[in-house]
């Protein structure tokens, strides 16, 4: 103890902050928003904030930039030794070979120049700089250690680089649908957030989901870059419009008739009992329950057809599918091999082709590494483990055959699809939704939830409500309410739903569906004027089928009715073009970034252009997505840039082919004057960089190969210090209206 207070009085702060602000991140090194997130960083650091978060989109490479930011705090002598804190050991793995592999100056890698800890060391030893560590470790070397001169001090870490910060749960192993929710956030008190008090240390947190569990711990995110950010700047892929999978019986719901005789199986231990319903007492099941309180056979060998047909296995890239649990898994994985070899033969289709990775199977971290890196298998189905932090570039398919109600875990599995993966020709990723997941989160784009115990009530969340301070946190925990009523209110049996429409005047659908549309105040006001309401809500049904660890087995056939691509709620491609234009035309002389896409183009910038991505992604109009509607629409494939969308809508520009805009405009720009040869070379460089990276400004060249030859500044000297003007020229000739 005595030993970290020295070390830290002999931090020398200002020679620090002095160091961090006159190193250079080198030409090429890093991405630009990467380098905005570290000096971000570095700022908050120098202002002496104590709790760090920096949120930036699956696959923008998160652990790059911490093994930059490392690199630079430890070079200037900012903190002498950084504990790299994940929650699983896979993710841990992946940041060691990160760490062994990543070039950081000269030739030499981090890990030849600073000395890291692994996974395996329980404590660091005097010269170790990084250690890298799982919170299930680091719980049993501080809180399960008996002998105090084992465990790590206080100060053996200085600074905390905490990977996947929106998770934070206690000591299970993955993550489950079951465990998302709010609870009440005075008792939250987790293993995760225990390390986090334990040291005294400077607190850096990365995420691509902030969760309110992160905000509480690390404040608001002092950087943002978000997905359609990556997208448009050509770092990510987008994904095609959802295609939905449609059955019979997802459509019309499975029902049985009071006094049918129906089976049960315990999840658990897998035994299958008999239950006769009573008479009065039917039961229904929506799409939502199935897989998780009702299982049919007959519906997920339909879904598994789908995928046969609709992803062969001679697609390029890989399938990763989502099941409700363990056992679901197996199904889908015999189902699926089933339906692919009566597809595509029992000759072609091997049975280590279809694998499922979960929790709970054998070195789980070994076939992840086959999948990532082997041409088998090439579909997977999992339900946790590969949602977040696994990096499989190329995903080009995510199936849903499981319903979750969290945005971030939504999100989450999202992001495995959106590595780009040049060498497959991987341009795009494709959701096929079997369980309408993608319409109802549609609805659900605020909710924040926090990952804690599985046994969350309907009590719990009114108690945070009620003790929410600000109106916006009221907000988000009203909207985990209503999700839960709503869930809850599907359960009622007849006579609970008389007694709540005699205690409250309406029916639990019509309540629900009105304070969905009120404030977290107005939520709260009814709820304290209709106290027989939570345990109305909470009462159980009458008939079984809801227990815990019950689900139903249905023996109804099942059909496929269609595969159609989602636009949006009941939208069809043509009032997905109607809604998109409206909205142009609406907002084209009062938002700054359509201002500037349909007015000033010649001055675009970057910045401008992920402004606009933004605006355009909250009301879910994407690139990928109006190129389907136009083409369904016009019955073409339009190769156009949302920059092209946006223009057509508001001026009636038309829509040319991206790729043709860069190429006319190259040849535009080098007629306009005479070049010398070697000008007219990087003319043609600065157009190809364009087809990938769209908008010219001086941040382009300083990546990839133009940070290599010297960077805007070296190439500028080329075109006499004109060069600004010469990439203005450029964007003036790719949107400027003479294209029309």
């Amino acid at each position: 103890m005595v030993l970290d207070l020295l070390d830290i009085l002999e931090t020398d702060l200002d020679a620090a902050a002095q160091g961090l602000a006159e190193e250079s991140f080198g030409k090429g090194k890093l991405r630009p928003y990467q380098e905005e997130a570290i000096a971000a960083v570095e700022d908050a650091i120098v202002a002496g904030q104590r709790e760090i978060l920096v949120s930036m989109a699956t696959g923008t490479g998160k652990t790059r930039t911490s093994i930059a930011l490392m690199y630079r705090l430890l070079k200037h002598k900012r903190f002498r030794r950084i504990l790299f804190l994940v929650d699983r050991k896979a993710l841990g793995k992946q940041t060691n070979d990160a760490l062994e592999t990543t070039e950081i100056e000269g030739m030499l890698n981090f890990a030849q120049i600073y000395k890291v800890a692994g996974l395996e060391k329980k404590v660091p030893e005097d010269e170790d700089q990084v250690q890298v560590a799982t919170v299930q470790s680091l719980i049993a070397r501080i809180l399960n250690e008996p002998d105090p001169a084992k465990r790590p001090t206080p100060g053996t870490f200085d600074c905390i680089i905490v990977d996947e910060a929106h998770r934070g749960y206690t000591l299970d192993a993955e993550l489950r649908e079951s465990e998302i929710g709010f609870r009440n956030l005075d008792d939250y008190q987790s293993a995760y957030r225990q390390i986090l008090d334990y040291f005294d240390a400077v607190r850096v947190a990365l995420t691509a989901t902030p969760a309110l569990h992160t905000r509480e711990i690390f404040g608001h995110p002092v950087f943002h870059y978000g997905y359609r950010q990556g997208v448009v700047e050509g770092y990510l892929n987008d994904h095609l419009p959802p295609k939905r999978i449609t059955t019979a019986l997802s459509e019309a719901g499975i029902h049985f008739e009071g006094g049918e005789e129906v089976e049960i199986i315990d999840r658990k231990t897998g035994q299958i009992d008999l239950f006769e319903l009573p008479d009065d007492v039917p039961l229904d099941y929506d799409v939502a329950d199935f897989n998780k309180r009702v299982y049919s056979e007959s519906f997920n060998r339909i879904v598994c057809r789908a995928i046969a047909t609709e992803i062969p296995p001679g697609k390029p890239g890989k399938t990763l599918i989502f099941a409700a649990r363990d056992a679901h898994a197996d199904d889908i994985v015999r189902l699926l091999i089933e339906e692919l070899q009566e597809e595509h033969g029992k000759d072609t289709v091997s049975h280590n082709m279809v694998t499922k990775i979960t929790g709970n199977i054998d070195k789980p971290d070994d076939l992840i590494l086959k999948f990532k890196n082997d041409p088998y298998p090439k579909y997977v189905v999992t339900v946790d483990l590969l949602t977040t932090g696994i990096d499989v570039p190329s995903i080009c398919s995510l199936v849903f055959v499981r319903r979750v109600k969290s945005r971030i875990l939504y999100d989450q599995m999202i992001g495995r699809a959106t590595r780009l993966c040049p060498e497959i020709g991987k341009e795009h990723f494709r959701i096929f939704d079997a369980v309408d997941l993608y319409a109802e989160l549609q609805e659900m784009t605020d909710m924040r939830p926090v990952v804690v115990k599985p046994d969350i009530s309907l009590g719990l969340l009114v108690t945070d409500l009620d003790k929410a301070e600000t109106d916006e946190d009221k907000s988000w925990v009203a909207g985990q309410v209503i999700v839960r009523m709503r869930a809850m209110a599907k359960r009622m049996d007849a006579e609970t739903r008389e007694s709540f429409e005699r205690h409250t005047g309406e029916t639990p659908e019509m309540a629900v569906q009105r304070l969905a549309t009120r404030s977290g105040r107005e939520l709260q006001d009814w709820l304290k004027a209709h106290p027989r309401v939570l345990e109305l809500l909470e009462r159980r049904p009458v008939h079984t089928g809801d227990g815990s660890d019950g689900v139903v087995i249905s023996t109804h056939e099942d059909e496929l009715l269609r595969i159609e691509e989602i636009f949006g709620k009941n939208t069809t491609p043509e009032d997905y073009i109607t809604g998109f234009e409206r909205f142009v035309r609406e907002n084209m002389n009062q938002v700054p970034a359509l201002i500037a896409v349909t007015q000033r183009p010649r001055d675009l910038t970057r910045k401008e252009l992920s402004e606009l991505a933004g605006l355009l992604d909250e009301r879910n109009y994407s690139e990928a997505m109006l190129r389907a509607a136009y083409g369904k629409a016009r019955n073409a494939d339009i190769a156009a840039h949302i920059i092209g969308f946006v223009r057509q809508a508001a001026l009636g520009d038309p829509l040319i082919p991206y790729a043709k805009r860069v190429e006319d405009a190259i040849v535009k720009i080098e007629q306009s004057r005479p070049w010398t040869q070697k000008q007219k070379e990087w003319l043609r460089r600065i157009g190809r960089a364009l087809k990938d990276k769209p908008v010219a400004d001086p941040t382009l060249l300083d990546q990839g190969v133009f940070a290599d030859k010297g960077g805007f500044k070296r190439i500028s000297q080329e075109f006499d210090g004109e060069l600004d003007d010469v990439l203005h020229a450029f964007n003036e000739a790719i949107w400027g209206s003479s294209v029309a």
